[in-house]
């Protein structure tokens, strides 16, 4: 094989059909677009989203709500848990790991403790993030917050 035999594969190079030629052509008259119609016409192009009449699904659906993308979920813990935890079993320190081991958080979930309840004794909690109620209510009773 050299360069100047080389060819293109079988079937790759077609000739463009004219269309609109003549009748002889086989592609004259209307030119391969079928008689009448919007799509036989010339400027015509086709909405983004039409289904051929039948009504688009961006109307189909309802609209209402707004779902914000950039939103943080929280796993919620109450001061009365913590301070339970913390009792049952004879915790200083209320953390990430104390609360997965106990079975109140799952791997992934952000954790945000909240006031709901009372701190009986001194503890340092770690947390994302705390309510300010919260926050004071475990200074308050001479503990320490970390925010992760």
């Amino acid at each position: 094989m050299e360069l100047n035999n080389i060819r293109p594969a079988v079937g790759s190079v077609t000739t463009k059909t004219r269309v609109g030629r003549g009748a002889g052509s086989g592609k004259g008259g209307t030119s391969t677009r079928g008689h009448k119609g919007a799509k036989s016409r010339s400027g015509y192009s086709r909405k983004i989203g039409f289904e051929g009449g039948q009504m688009p699904l961006q109307r189909r659906l309802p609209k209402f709500g707004f779902k914000n993308i950039n939103r943080v979920a929280y796993k919620a813990i109450n001061l009365d848990l913590i301070n339970a935890l913390a009792e049952t079993k004879g915790l200083e320190k209320v953390g990430l790991e104390e609360l997965r081991a106990a079975g109140f958080i799952s791997r992934k979930q952000l954790v945000k403790v909240l006031a709901n309840g009372a701190v009986t004794r001194a503890l340092a909690v770690e947390a994302h993030a705390f309510s300010k109620a919260a926050e004071k209510a475990i200074v308050d009773a001479g503990g320490s917050i970390a925010k992760i």
